[in-house]
């Protein structure tokens, strides 16, 4: 090795000669070692004897000792995160209206009262003096919350009650409570919808219920929104495979699909789901308190035993003016998820003063029943007020809570579609006090939905409000759409 590293160190010295050399007269020959050799093969040797050095290190291994706490400091004082938001140029005009109250009919929006059509706070309880002294009960009594999960130190009698309550009320075995609203259904469909099983579903369904699908990994098979004829040909062509004969097969819909404002007709799903044997799981968020001569949903809706019905889940977040979410069925349905379903076995559980809230809307719901029958006539007014508002129209259903407005005729793309009605919900804000959002849309989306304005009525709104609403969107649209 030392005889190597001598004649590396002596190639190193007169290196530039030695290039010159091959380079310059690659015919003449030099003498190394008393051999004569020509230019080329000198470099090639040279070349030869620096990867033999090379290859002769010890690679650099980092010690397995753990960091000092000046190395660590030194490794945090150098790390510059990323920014959770972009940094918003001077080019980009971006001015989103700040809220600064309880998101009731009536709401502030940078500093100024405006009437709130973007709240599903569909029977009007935000704010309700019953459920304002339940949660203060609950909370002089329990605490925040339990910090834990339902299955370890995280269950408290409240939440068994809350869930003795939905089961009375809704009619079912059995329900379980959930966190949060959102992560029900893709806590839920995951726990029963598995690799290998096919899940048939609605194309315009929510962002939840399209996350959950991704999580299940399940064959996933989307037909027409709300078109019937379109599930029974995708049922039949299902049922004619013998192999999807032997797995778990499933239907999911929403009653009130929040992406379009239309209702499921659920009558017909039934009729189906029992003919090619496949199993329900239907999303009530938007039609629990709503629809139903008692607020029960759709099941009541359409006069059908809700036990039809094989999992009914709905986020607690609209009607009932609280949070979470819950899963109502037979016991069996229940009982499962309490071990498979990630929402409930792995986030903490529902704060109890929210759980105790919830109780509370069932019972405000039962003695006022008159609630139900007040939003029906909002959302018959405001329907009428803006049936005959310039470009654009309403493709909503007639009992839904959420009217939903799209343009009589299209920009030419979907995001010059929504730019208009940006621009429209902009005027209604910034000129007439009237406070709106445009429907968004979620890259996993299957649906080609058109843009639209979605409007949450309720039963809080004043018919002065909804008269104000109607006036002003015939006042923005003539105003935005003549610059078209």
């Amino acid at each position: 090795m030392d005889t190597l590293l001598s004649t590396f160190e002596t190639a190193v010295k007169s290196a530039s000669d030695w290039v010159t050399f091959a380079f310059d007269i690659p015919s003449a020959k030099a003498v190394v070692f008393g051999v004569p050799i020509r230019g080329h093969l000198l470099v090639e040797g040279l070349l030869f004897i620096v990867i033999l050095f090379l290859l002769s290190q010890k690679s650099y291994k980092p010690p397995k000792r753990p960091l000092t706490k000046k190395e660590v400091d030194e490794l945090c004082d150098e790390w510059v995160p990323d920014p959770l938001i972009p940094t918003i140029t001077e080019d980009v005009k971006y001015d989103p209206p700040v809220l600064e109250s309880a998101a009731g009919p009536h709401t502030i929006i940078n500093g100024k009262e405006v009437v709130n059509f973007t709240s599903a706070n569909y029977l009007g309880l935000l704010g309700h003096d019953k459920l304002q002294e339940s949660c203060t009960k609950a909370l002089e009594k329990y605490g925040v919350g339990s910090c834990g999960p339902r299955g370890f130190y995280g269950t408290i009698d409240v939440h068994l009650d809350c869930e003795a309550r939905i089961a009375k009320f809704l009619g079912t075995s059995d329900s379980i409570l959930y966190s949060y609203g959102l992560s029900t259904m893709f806590s839920i469909i995951p726990a029963f919808c598995k690799k290998g099983d096919v899940v048939v579903v609605d194309e315009g369904v929510h962002w939840g219920i399209q996350n959950g699908l991704h999580l299940s990994r399940s064959t996933i098979i989307y037909f027409k929104h709300n078109n019937i004829k379109s599930l029974q040909s995708i049922l039949e062509s299902v049922n004619e495979n013998k192999r999807a004969k032997k797995v778990r097969r499933y239907i999911i819909v929403e009653a009130v699909y929040q992406n379009s404002g239309q209702i499921a007709p659920l009558d017909e799903i039934i009729k189906l789901k029992e003919k090619y044997r496949f199993r329900v799981i239907l999303d009530e968020s938007n039609s629990i308190g709503v629809l139903g001569s008692s607020g029960r949903g759709l099941t009541e809706h359409c006069n059908i035993p809700v036990e039809k019905v094989d999992i009914v889940t709905a986020a607690m977040g609209h009607a009932l003016a609280t949070e979470g979410g819950f899963c109502t069925g037979s016991a069996r349905v229940i009982d499962h998820q309490r071990l498979s379903s990630s929402g409930y076995v792995f986030s903490a559980s529902l704060p109890p003063y929210l759980a105790s809230a919830a109780i509370t809307a069932f019972d405000v719901l039962e003695e006022n029943p008159n609630l139900i029958t007040r939003l029906e006539k909002n959302i018959a007014t405001l329907r009428k007020g803006l049936s005959n508002v310039q470009g654009l129209e309403i493709v909503s259903d007639p009992k839904s809570p959420i009217v939903f407005l799209k343009l009589k005729k299209s920009a030419g793309s979907l995001k010059a579609d929504l730019q208009v009605l940006e621009d429209i919900a902009d005027h209604l804000l910034k000129e007439h006090a009237v406070f709106v959002a445009t429907s968004k849309r979620s890259i996993l989306d299957k649906c080609k939905l058109p843009a639209g304005i979605r409007l949450y009525v309720s039963a809080g709104h004043t018919e002065t409000d909804l008269e104000k609403a109607s006036e002003a969107f015939k006042k923005a649209t003539a105003l935005v759409l003549a610059d078209q």
